[in-house]
């Protein structure tokens, strides 16, 4: 059985929440990614802050990258999948929670993130098929 471990892309970093938002940029740019795990003093997740909430509430908002923390502007409810669930409960995680990217978990530590791109390499076409109407078909 395929499983998040196996369709994740290895390697997700994590800024602390004290980090600036310029700095959660520049981690994007370096890894090539749209997102980045926000942790707490205690090295455990506490948000995601994407390129797009970067955009829309930091710079279209007149703020400072320099200035503005990542905390500030992360979603606060990250939702996570152990790195041994299998693809189904991801996609059931990732539909429920309507979220385009999910942090993968092992042994408490991040070890991985799935992506839509990651689905779109993995899944047959009527599992994306599904998961596309799912996040994007509905109100």
């Amino acid at each position: 059985m395929t499983t998040a471990r196996d369709i994740m892309k290895p390697g997700a970093q994590w800024i602390s929440r004290d980090e600036s938002v310029g700095k959660a940029a520049r981690v994007m740019a370096e890894l090539g990614v749209g997102s980045v795990v926000v942790a707490d003093e205690n090295e455990r997740m506490c948000g995601i802050i994407t390129d797009r909430d970067i955009v829309v509430k930091c710079v279209a908002q007149g703020l400072s990258p320099t200035t503005t923390r990542a905390w500030d502007l992360c979603e606060k409810t990250p939702y996570w999948i152990d790195a041994d669930a299998e693809v189904d409960a991801v996609l059931e995680s990732m539909e429920s929670h309507r979220v385009k990217r999910m942090p993968v978990i092992d042994n408490k530590r991040l070890i991985g993130m799935i992506s839509e791109a990651d689905l779109a390499r993995h899944l047959d076409d009527n599992q994306l098929s599904e998961f596309v109407t799912a996040l994007y078909g509905r109100p």
